[in-house]
């Protein structure tokens, strides 16, 4: 008995969702977030290209310049090829333009690019953490080549008296993208996504070299 013939799944057709329950859920995510949601779907189906979604994050942070209020939504999307990194910031009206304005920007790396997969947790009463415990805090850093970052300090020879100069030492490292959640800002469940899309990425990476 034959089964079903393969159906290549897209993330929209005629307007509506087709793909899986997680594209689904993705959807709703942006959805909740509140911020342009339409903009932002259709900036990530752009990029997405109908390929199938392996894991996601929806980060929305707001920040105050001055005494504006400003928002900005990061979606990062995995598919088996590629790292999609997502940016949706908003403007405010000014002489030269009259109505306020959104721009929404999207990246896509392929996976082999993705060379660091750095994960920060900070947990609370770490004496008391167990195994897949809840954490309070996760930075997740990511990077691919795009951006590197060199610290810098000054050189010494480790004798205290000494006033020579040494000239200077530093690391140099990637740094292009960088998405810091915590359970009080952003909730259990977005730090939980983190974590899990880190993961996903993480495994991503390693394969590719196998």
């Amino acid at each position: 008995m034959g089964g079903r013939p393969p159906v290549r799944r897209r993330w929209w057709k005629n307007g509506r969702m087709t793909e899986s329950a997680l594209a689904h859920q993705l959807r709703k995510d942006i959805q909740r977030s509140g911020y342009y949601p339409d903009l932002v779907a259709d900036a990530l189906e752009t990029s997405l290209a109908g390929e199938n979604l392996a894991s996601y994050v929806v980060h929305h942070e707001a920040t105050f310049d001055r005494d504006e209020l400003r928002r900005h939504v990061t979606v990062l999307a995995l598919t088996p090829t590629r790292l999609i990194v997502g940016h949706t910031d908003e403007h405010p009206a000014d002489e030269a333009n009259p109505l306020p304005s959104a721009s929404a920007s999207t990246e896509a790396v392929r996976i082999e690019r993705v060379d660091s997969v750095v994960v920060t947790r900070v947990v609370s009463d770490p004496a008391r953490h167990k195994p897949g415990g809840a954490a309070a805090e996760v930075v997740l850093t990511i990077g691919w080549g795009a951006v590197s970052r060199i610290d810098l300090e000054p050189a010494t020879c480790g004798d205290p008296q000494c006033e020579a100069d040494h000239g200077y030492t530093g690391t140099a490292s990637n740094d292009d993208l960088s998405v810091r959640v915590s359970e009080a800002a952003d909730g259990a469940d977005v730090v939980r996504q983190v974590l899990e899309f880190a993961a996903a990425l993480s495994l991503a990476t390693a394969a590719r070299l196998r």
